[in-house]
């Protein structure tokens, strides 16, 4: 009886987990969206709202590391638990990123704001606008791969990295030779430059979440392997 009150309790915490790091998802998802708006817009004052809520983000990071402390001390889960809450230790860290990156595009939006030279605000905003549209979906489907443990949907997200990746090196060569054929677009284009890397680097978070999904629901740990390409050749 006191193992199974002790497992049902275990459950009961790490669903408490589970649910804040969705709602810590879920604000940076929306950080993310408040930030590329700014760069679009140049709002400066939205673009400090932005930086500033990024503190809620570091303290629910602060919460939840905590609460996955308390959990393996008070409840010390078997080796498969033990799996599923390293793993969504590694998410928070990676949402908590993701903040920081988006928080990177508010103040380049924020420092950019008054008086613009180069590109016009607008061309900066679709330089990156596709690549921004690609990454918002991919963490979108991340979270909700780790919401549902969806191991098929995590693998996709994973090969769709290497297309964020290609998309940005385009970006670059493009603003590469803006600055070089003329030099007045240096400061816009150093700017957009560090936005679509900002944006590039939360698709790498994004799909880090992935793979930490796999690794809960396998037990693999595919950092650093092909793991996509070794799934095709299975098939």
């Amino acid at each position: 009886m006191t193992g199974e009150h002790s497992s049902k309790q275990y459950d009961m915490d790490l669903e408490a987990i589970r649910s804040k790091v969705l709602l810590m998802g879920g604000l940076v998802e929306s950080h993310f969206h408040d930030a590329m708006a700014c760069f679009r817009s140049g709002n400066a004052e939205q673009a400090e709202a932005v930086i500033q809520s990024d503190l809620e983000v570091n303290r629910l990071e602060v919460a939840l590391d905590d609460m996955c402390s308390h959990l393996i001390v008070k409840r010390q889960p078997a080796a498969n638990d033990l799996r599923t809450v390293m793993a969504t230790g590694k998410v928070i860290t990676d949402l908590e990123r993701i903040g920081d990156e988006s928080t990177k595009i508010a103040r380049i939006a924020k420092e950019s704001a008054h008086g613009r030279r180069g590109l016009p605000i607008f061309s900066e905003y679709e330089t990156v606008r596709v690549l921004a549209s690609s990454v918002a979906d991919m963490l979108h489907a991340s979270l909700d791969a780790f919401a549902r443990l969806d191991q098929e949907k995590a693998v996709k997200l994973i090969a769709q990295d290497a297309i964020i990746d290609n998309d940005f090196r385009s970006i670059m060569r493009n603003l590469i030779t803006y600055m070089m054929e003329d030099p007045s677009t240096i400061s816009s284009s150093l700017n957009t430059l560090w936005v679509a890397k900002a944006i590039e680097r939360i698709g790498d978070h994004a799909k880090n979440i992935a793979e930490h999904t796999i690794y809960i629901v396998e037990g693999k740990d595919i950092r650093h392997s092909d793991y996509v390409a070794a799934r095709q050749e299975q098939q």
